[in-house]
């Protein structure tokens, strides 16, 4: 069996930007995700309303993942609203390359859903890169069902969901 992570999620903060900046730039990390790193003044924009929606939510927001023993950032995970249908989240996760196959994905989903319980949301959904094999194992492993292959934003894309 093995050991699930010594991990901690904190809410994304003013003084964390230089730590969002090195998950979203990365190429590898953002390879099946959006397929290209993102730009600093894109970084800065998208950063703005993650720290307003964690300022307007207490729960349903962006959460920087630290290992709890060395306080090294990992990489995020974040459970948002669904601005159109209030009972409805969207969960999802990155994780910079070193972290990778170390269970930190499996740890942020499990974490990510038991917050999920604490609120009025009735369903999750998850997007991931259709070629994902890790995602899609870590989402199924929770209970995730795929509710279609499609293309999102011009990109290949599986979604998953789940009811709590």
């Amino acid at each position: 069996m093995k050991i699930m992570p010594n991990a901690a999620l904190k809410k994304f903060g003013e003084a964390d930007f230089e730590c969002y900046y090195r998950l979203v730039s990365n190429r590898d990390v953002m390879a099946q995700i959006t397929e290209r790193a993102v730009p600093l003044k894109e970084a800065q924009s998208n950063y703005k309303k993650i720290l307003l929606q964690n300022k307007q939510e207490e729960i349903l927001c962006s959460y920087k993942v630290i290992n709890a023993d060395t306080n090294e950032f990992v990489g995020l995970g974040h459970l948002t609203l669904k601005e159109k249908r209030k009972k409805e989240a969207e969960i999802g996760y990155m994780l910079l390359p070193e972290h990778w196959g170390k269970r930190y994905g499996t740890y942020i989903a499990e974490m990510l859903v038991d917050l999920a319980k604490q609120t009025n949301v009735t369903k999750l959904k998850a997007v991931i890169d259709p070629e994902n094999n890790a995602s899609r194992k870590i989402l199924f492993h929770k209970q995730f069902v795929s509710e279609k292959v499609c293309e999102m934003d011009g990109l290949p894309a599986e979604v998953l969901s789940r009811n709590l």
